[in-house]
Protein backbone atom coordinates (compact mmCIF):
# COMPACT_ATOMS: atom_id res chain seq x y z
CA UNK A 1 0.00 0.00 0.00
CA UNK A 2 1.39 3.38 -1.06
CA UNK A 3 2.30 5.88 2.03
CA UNK A 4 -0.24 8.46 2.26
CA UNK A 5 3.27 11.02 2.81
CA UNK A 6 4.55 10.07 -0.34
CA UNK A 7 0.86 11.94 -1.81
CA UNK A 8 0.41 15.55 -2.90
CA UNK A 9 -1.03 17.58 -0.49
CA UNK A 10 -4.61 18.49 -1.87
CA UNK A 11 -3.69 22.36 -2.41
CA UNK A 12 -0.64 21.47 -4.64
CA UNK A 13 -2.98 18.75 -6.43
CA UNK A 14 -5.76 21.39 -7.19
CA UNK A 15 -2.72 23.85 -8.47
CA UNK A 16 -1.28 21.49 -10.98
CA UNK A 17 -4.75 20.62 -12.08
CA UNK A 18 -5.12 24.64 -12.91
CA UNK A 19 -1.79 24.79 -14.75
CA UNK A 20 -2.72 21.74 -16.94
CA UNK A 21 -6.29 22.78 -17.59
CA UNK A 22 -4.99 26.67 -18.46
CA UNK A 23 -2.48 25.17 -20.68
CA UNK A 24 -4.77 23.14 -22.69
CA UNK A 25 -6.86 26.05 -22.77
CA UNK A 26 -3.64 28.00 -24.83
CA UNK A 27 -2.99 24.73 -26.83
CA UNK A 28 -6.76 24.19 -27.82
CA UNK A 29 -6.71 26.32 -31.19
CA UNK A 30 -3.91 24.49 -32.30
CA UNK A 31 -5.31 21.03 -31.18
CA UNK A 32 -8.50 21.78 -32.94
CA UNK A 33 -6.77 22.93 -35.94
CA UNK A 34 -4.92 19.79 -35.91
CA UNK A 35 -7.94 17.52 -35.15
CA UNK A 36 -9.80 19.23 -38.26
CA UNK A 37 -7.27 20.31 -40.96
CA UNK A 38 -5.13 17.13 -39.85
CA UNK A 39 -6.32 14.48 -37.97
CA UNK A 40 -9.65 13.93 -39.81
CA UNK A 41 -8.08 14.01 -43.25
CA UNK A 42 -5.15 11.71 -42.82
CA UNK A 43 -7.61 9.45 -40.95
CA UNK A 44 -10.43 9.80 -44.04
CA UNK A 45 -7.71 9.26 -46.87
CA UNK A 46 -6.47 6.25 -44.86
CA UNK A 47 -10.10 5.20 -45.00
CA UNK A 48 -10.82 5.82 -48.31
CA UNK A 49 -7.73 4.24 -49.55
CA UNK A 50 -9.32 0.39 -49.25
CA UNK A 51 -12.84 1.41 -51.10
CA UNK A 52 -14.08 2.15 -54.39
CA UNK A 53 -15.36 5.25 -54.31
CA UNK A 54 -16.27 7.73 -57.18
CA UNK A 55 -17.71 10.80 -54.58
CA UNK A 56 -21.55 9.67 -55.89
CA UNK A 57 -22.09 6.28 -54.82
CA UNK A 58 -21.52 4.88 -51.40
CA UNK A 59 -17.94 3.61 -50.69
CA UNK A 60 -17.40 -0.07 -51.25
CA UNK A 61 -14.51 -1.79 -49.72
CA UNK A 62 -12.00 -3.08 -51.72
CA UNK A 63 -9.15 -3.91 -49.66
CA UNK A 64 -6.15 -3.40 -51.23
CA UNK A 65 -7.05 -3.44 -54.67
CA UNK A 66 -6.58 0.61 -54.78
CA UNK A 67 -2.73 -0.31 -53.71
CA UNK A 68 -1.90 -2.71 -55.89
CA UNK A 69 -2.89 -0.63 -58.78
CA UNK A 70 -1.17 2.49 -58.11
CA UNK A 71 2.25 0.24 -56.66
CA UNK A 72 2.08 -2.22 -59.71
CA UNK A 73 -0.15 -1.02 -62.04
CA UNK A 74 -0.53 2.73 -63.04
CA UNK A 75 1.63 3.80 -65.91
CA UNK A 76 2.54 7.24 -65.40
CA UNK A 77 3.79 6.58 -61.33
CA UNK A 78 7.50 5.88 -62.23
CA UNK A 79 7.47 9.37 -64.23
CA UNK A 80 5.70 11.20 -61.65
CA UNK A 81 7.79 9.90 -58.48
CA UNK A 82 11.21 10.71 -61.05
CA UNK A 83 10.23 14.30 -61.58
CA UNK A 84 9.12 14.80 -57.92
CA UNK A 85 12.21 13.54 -56.53
CA UNK A 86 14.42 15.15 -59.84
CA UNK A 87 12.55 18.62 -58.34
CA UNK A 88 13.35 18.13 -54.75
CA UNK A 89 17.01 17.37 -55.40
CA UNK A 90 17.59 20.24 -57.87
CA UNK A 91 15.07 22.72 -56.94
CA UNK A 92 15.46 22.70 -53.04
CA UNK A 93 19.80 22.91 -53.35
CA UNK A 94 19.85 25.68 -56.04
CA UNK A 95 17.30 27.65 -53.80
CA UNK A 96 18.86 27.27 -50.71
CA UNK A 97 22.18 28.05 -52.54
CA UNK A 98 21.27 31.02 -54.25
CA UNK A 99 18.84 32.24 -51.37
CA UNK A 100 21.84 32.12 -48.68
CA UNK A 101 24.34 33.95 -51.61
CA UNK A 102 21.66 36.27 -52.44
CA UNK A 103 21.85 36.94 -48.48
CA UNK A 104 25.13 37.26 -48.03
CA UNK A 105 24.81 39.73 -51.23
CA UNK A 106 22.33 41.91 -49.82
CA UNK A 107 23.67 41.91 -46.54
CA UNK A 108 27.07 43.22 -47.34
CA UNK A 109 25.98 46.16 -49.90
CA UNK A 110 26.51 49.54 -48.44
CA UNK A 111 24.89 51.62 -50.93
CA UNK A 112 21.29 50.86 -52.02
CA UNK A 113 20.74 47.58 -49.83
CA UNK A 114 17.07 48.72 -49.62
CA UNK A 115 16.75 48.90 -53.16
CA UNK A 116 18.21 45.30 -53.99
CA UNK A 117 16.45 44.12 -50.92
CA UNK A 118 13.02 45.02 -52.34
CA UNK A 119 14.26 43.83 -55.83
CA UNK A 120 14.74 40.23 -54.60
CA UNK A 121 11.56 39.76 -52.63
CA UNK A 122 8.88 41.23 -54.81
CA UNK A 123 8.74 38.16 -57.18
CA UNK A 124 8.10 35.89 -54.17
CA UNK A 125 5.11 38.08 -53.50
CA UNK A 126 3.79 37.33 -57.16
CA UNK A 127 0.73 34.94 -57.24
CA UNK A 128 2.21 31.62 -58.97
CA UNK A 129 -0.16 31.63 -61.63
CA UNK A 130 0.44 34.91 -62.55
CA UNK A 131 4.03 34.37 -62.03
CA UNK A 132 4.23 31.16 -64.17
CA UNK A 133 2.41 32.91 -66.88
CA UNK A 134 4.70 35.59 -66.60
CA UNK A 135 7.94 33.25 -66.69
CA UNK A 136 6.26 31.04 -69.92
CA UNK A 137 5.66 33.87 -71.81
CA UNK A 138 9.53 35.69 -71.52
CA UNK A 139 10.57 31.93 -71.96
CA UNK A 140 7.83 31.17 -75.28
CA UNK A 141 10.38 29.68 -78.28
CA UNK A 142 10.67 31.84 -81.19
CA UNK A 143 8.70 35.10 -79.56
CA UNK A 144 9.90 35.56 -76.27
CA UNK A 145 11.99 38.01 -74.89
CA UNK A 146 14.63 35.86 -73.63
CA UNK A 147 14.97 34.15 -76.77
CA UNK A 148 15.37 37.00 -78.94
CA UNK A 149 17.75 38.41 -76.73
CA UNK A 150 20.07 35.10 -76.96
CA UNK A 151 19.43 34.82 -80.36
CA UNK A 152 20.85 38.70 -80.89
CA UNK A 153 23.72 37.47 -79.03
CA UNK A 154 24.24 34.25 -81.17
CA UNK A 155 23.53 31.78 -78.79
CA UNK A 156 21.20 28.62 -79.42
CA UNK A 157 17.61 29.72 -78.22
CA UNK A 158 15.97 26.00 -75.85
CA UNK A 159 12.54 25.27 -76.38
CA UNK A 160 11.88 25.68 -72.54
CA UNK A 161 8.47 24.81 -71.92
CA UNK A 162 8.19 22.60 -74.90
CA UNK A 163 11.14 20.59 -74.93
CA UNK A 164 11.25 17.33 -72.58
CA UNK A 165 15.03 18.22 -71.45
CA UNK A 166 14.39 21.85 -70.74
CA UNK A 167 10.88 21.97 -68.88
CA UNK A 168 11.88 20.95 -65.53
CA UNK A 169 15.07 23.10 -65.42
CA UNK A 170 12.58 26.00 -66.42
CA UNK A 171 10.80 25.35 -63.85
CA UNK A 172 13.63 25.39 -61.14
CA UNK A 173 14.19 29.08 -63.35
CA UNK A 174 11.26 30.07 -61.95
CA UNK A 175 11.81 29.19 -58.46
CA UNK A 176 15.22 31.05 -58.41
CA UNK A 177 12.83 34.16 -59.65
CA UNK A 178 11.02 33.78 -56.50
CA UNK A 179 14.04 33.34 -54.40
CA UNK A 180 12.56 36.37 -51.73
CA UNK A 181 11.43 34.03 -48.93
CA UNK A 182 14.56 32.38 -48.43
CA UNK A 183 16.66 35.53 -48.76
CA UNK A 184 15.04 36.89 -45.80
CA UNK A 185 15.45 34.04 -44.04
CA UNK A 186 19.44 33.84 -44.65
CA UNK A 187 19.48 37.80 -44.19
CA UNK A 188 18.51 37.08 -40.88
CA UNK A 189 20.62 34.62 -39.64
CA UNK A 190 23.70 36.39 -41.05
CA UNK A 191 22.86 39.69 -39.32
CA UNK A 192 22.46 37.59 -36.14
CA UNK A 193 25.46 36.18 -36.30
CA UNK A 194 28.20 38.46 -33.64
CA UNK A 195 30.46 40.57 -35.31
CA UNK A 196 33.04 39.54 -32.46
CA UNK A 197 34.00 36.23 -34.30
CA UNK A 198 34.26 37.75 -37.73
CA UNK A 199 37.15 40.12 -36.13
CA UNK A 200 38.63 36.86 -33.92
CA UNK A 201 38.96 35.32 -36.69
CA UNK A 202 40.38 37.79 -39.05
CA UNK A 203 42.70 37.95 -35.71
CA UNK A 204 43.84 34.70 -36.42
CA UNK A 205 44.53 35.20 -40.38
CA UNK A 206 41.28 33.68 -41.59
CA UNK A 207 40.08 34.79 -45.17
CA UNK A 208 37.09 35.04 -46.95
CA UNK A 209 36.27 31.43 -47.19
CA UNK A 210 37.75 30.88 -43.35
CA UNK A 211 36.01 32.79 -42.10
CA UNK A 212 32.82 31.59 -43.76
CA UNK A 213 33.14 28.03 -42.96
CA UNK A 214 34.33 28.51 -39.43
CA UNK A 215 32.06 31.26 -38.22
CA UNK A 216 29.29 31.80 -40.08
CA UNK A 217 28.40 28.02 -41.20
CA UNK A 218 28.01 26.75 -37.94
CA UNK A 219 26.02 29.71 -36.73
CA UNK A 220 23.39 29.20 -39.64
CA UNK A 221 22.91 25.34 -39.86
CA UNK A 222 19.64 25.55 -37.91
CA UNK A 223 18.54 28.00 -40.57
CA UNK A 224 19.56 25.86 -43.46
CA UNK A 225 18.37 22.38 -41.88
CA UNK A 226 14.86 24.37 -42.01
CA UNK A 227 15.09 25.56 -45.43
CA UNK A 228 16.08 22.39 -46.60
CA UNK A 229 13.17 20.17 -44.80
CA UNK A 230 10.18 23.00 -45.89
CA UNK A 231 11.94 23.05 -49.07
CA UNK A 232 11.72 19.67 -49.61
CA UNK A 233 7.90 19.25 -48.01
CA UNK A 234 7.05 22.33 -50.07
CA UNK A 235 8.58 20.43 -53.58
CA UNK A 236 6.71 17.24 -52.23
CA UNK A 237 3.30 19.14 -52.89
CA UNK A 238 4.60 20.94 -56.17
CA UNK A 239 1.42 21.44 -58.24
CA UNK A 240 0.65 24.69 -59.50
CA UNK A 241 3.39 25.81 -61.27
CA UNK A 242 3.69 23.04 -63.08
CA UNK A 243 0.12 22.52 -63.91
CA UNK A 244 -0.39 25.91 -65.14
CA UNK A 245 3.36 26.08 -67.08
CA UNK A 246 2.54 22.61 -69.08
CA UNK A 247 -1.11 24.04 -69.97
CA UNK A 248 -0.03 27.19 -71.53
CA UNK A 249 3.04 25.50 -73.14
CA UNK A 250 1.06 23.22 -74.47
CA UNK A 251 -1.06 25.75 -76.39
CA UNK A 252 -4.49 24.32 -75.46
CA UNK A 253 -7.07 27.40 -73.97
CA UNK A 254 -8.36 26.50 -71.10
CA UNK A 255 -11.96 27.34 -70.71
CA UNK A 256 -15.02 25.84 -68.54
CA UNK A 257 -15.14 21.99 -68.78
CA UNK A 258 -12.08 21.60 -70.14
CA UNK A 259 -10.05 18.49 -69.43
CA UNK A 260 -6.00 18.72 -69.94
CA UNK A 261 -4.14 15.69 -68.99
CA UNK A 262 -1.18 17.29 -66.96
CA UNK A 263 2.30 16.61 -68.00
CA UNK A 264 2.94 18.71 -71.43
CA UNK A 265 5.44 18.08 -72.83
CA UNK A 266 5.66 13.95 -73.12
CA UNK A 267 4.97 13.91 -69.36
CA UNK A 268 8.32 15.81 -67.93
CA UNK A 269 6.23 18.19 -65.74
CA UNK A 270 3.89 15.65 -64.07
CA UNK A 271 4.39 15.54 -60.75
CA UNK A 272 2.73 12.91 -58.18
CA UNK A 273 0.26 15.49 -56.50
CA UNK A 274 -0.64 15.89 -59.67
CA UNK A 275 -1.40 12.59 -60.54
CA UNK A 276 -3.29 12.71 -56.94
CA UNK A 277 -5.58 15.39 -58.96
CA UNK A 278 -6.10 13.48 -61.97
CA UNK A 279 -7.33 9.97 -60.47
CA UNK A 280 -9.03 11.92 -58.25
CA UNK A 281 -10.86 14.78 -59.79
CA UNK A 282 -10.83 13.87 -63.82
CA UNK A 283 -11.14 9.96 -63.34
CA UNK A 284 -13.18 10.10 -60.23
CA UNK A 285 -11.33 7.38 -58.68
CA UNK A 286 -10.99 8.60 -54.91
CA UNK A 287 -9.52 5.29 -53.67
CA UNK A 288 -6.40 5.04 -55.92
CA UNK A 289 -5.99 8.96 -55.37
CA UNK A 290 -5.95 8.27 -51.79
CA UNK A 291 -3.61 5.59 -52.11
CA UNK A 292 -1.28 7.24 -53.69
CA UNK A 293 -1.58 10.69 -51.52
CA UNK A 294 -0.55 8.17 -48.57
CA UNK A 295 2.73 7.11 -50.75
CA UNK A 296 3.53 10.36 -50.89
CA UNK A 297 2.85 11.19 -47.32
CA UNK A 298 5.09 8.17 -46.53
CA UNK A 299 7.58 9.51 -48.73
CA UNK A 300 7.88 12.83 -47.81
CA UNK A 301 8.35 11.41 -44.18
CA UNK A 302 11.23 9.31 -44.82
CA UNK A 303 13.07 12.23 -45.86
CA UNK A 304 11.95 14.37 -43.48
CA UNK A 305 13.29 12.04 -40.67
CA UNK A 306 16.84 11.64 -42.94
CA UNK A 307 17.16 14.82 -42.90
CA UNK A 308 16.39 15.35 -39.58
CA UNK A 309 19.29 13.09 -38.34
CA UNK A 310 22.13 14.53 -37.21
CA UNK A 311 24.23 12.03 -39.15
CA UNK A 312 22.77 13.98 -41.88
CA UNK A 313 25.57 16.62 -41.79
CA UNK A 314 23.34 20.00 -41.28
CA UNK A 315 24.01 20.25 -37.48
CA UNK A 316 26.70 20.22 -35.30
CA UNK A 317 27.33 17.03 -33.04
CA UNK A 318 26.79 19.48 -30.23
CA UNK A 319 23.34 21.10 -30.88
Amino acid sequence: MVSTALAPPPGLRRKRNRERLRTLGFLSPWLAGFCVFFGYPLIATVYFSFMHYNQIQEPDFVGLRNWTYVLTQMPLLGPALGNTLWLVVVMVSLRVVFGLGIGMLVTRIRTGAGFFRTAFYLPYLAPPVAATVAFVFLLNPGTGPVDEILGAVGLPAPSWFNDPGWAKPSLVLLSLWGIGDLMVIFMAALLDVPKEQYEAAELDGAGAWGKFRYVTWPSITPVVLFAVVTGVVQTMQYYTQALVAGKLASGVSVGPGTVIQPGYPDHSTLTVPQLVYSLGFQNFNTGAACALSLVLFALAMAVTTLLMRRRAGLLPAED
